[in-house]
């Protein structure tokens, strides 16, 4: 998913993507969602908080009781990142 997507498509939209994604595609977009926060400003940087608090909530669904944990493991084992 390209950032522009990310943030151009309503957090309903999203939330409905997420869900059928794989727990690879989640950590992905997770981590798209980091940089991006980084890099803007205002009004379009709390739309993007709000996807990363989505995701959030999505990873910690799938892994229950472990909160971000096996996000940041993922995030260790990533080279590029």
């Amino acid at each position: 998913m390209l950032y522009t997507d990310l943030v151009a498509q309503s957090v309903e939209e999203l939330a409905s993507h997420i869900t059928a994604m794989s727990i690879e595609e989640v950590f992905a977009t997770m981590r798209q969602l980091e940089v991006l926060s980084e890099n803007v400003e205002g009004e379009e940087r709390e739309e993007v908080l709000s996807r990363i608090a989505l995701v959030e909530e999505e990873i910690e669904r799938r892994f229950p009781g472990q909160l971000l944990a096996p996000y940041r493991d993922w995030k260790k084992s990533q080279p590029l990142l």
